[in-house]
């Protein structure tokens, strides 16, 4: 796994420095979900345009990893930077380009077996975006 999430974090300091910083973006394994991981991410980008911002993002993931490593997600999950599960992991975790492991907690009102938080950074929706 540590192969896989050093490419995770590549994968997200590439997209950040062509689309803009995220506010979240975390791989979780939910408990209920047998060795399949949820990618989540917040940006203020992606407000503008979800759709194209999905695109990018499993567009961004095929390219970097093999198909046997895709089987290990489960779902790309686009988050809302309001959203209260947002604004509390970024208060209680501040990273970015990084690696926060956490076990056995809950997330999103989930009960999540284990989670590497990437980047979390605090920003609101009218954060300057890049051209």
């Amino acid at each position: 796994m540590k192969e896989l999430l050093d490419r995770f974090v590549k994968l997200e300091r590439k997209i950040s420095a062509e689309r803009g910083r995220f506010a979240l973006f975390a791989l979780f394994l939910r408990e209920d979900a047998i060795d399949k991981w949820d990618l989540c991410v917040a940006a203020p980008w992606i407000e503008e345009n979800r759709k194209d911002a999905l695109s990018q993002i499993t567009n961004e993931i095929q390219e970097y990893f093999t198909a046997e490593e895709i089987s290990m997600l489960s779902r790309v999950v686009l988050v809302g930077l309001t959203n209260p599960e947002v604004i509390a992991v970024n208060q209680a975790v501040r990273v970015e380009h990084g690696q926060i492991e956490i076990r056995d907690s809950s997330f999103f009102g989930l009960p999540i077996e284990h989670a590497y938080i990437i980047t979390s950074e605090t920003m609101n929706i009218n954060e300057e975006i890049p051209a």
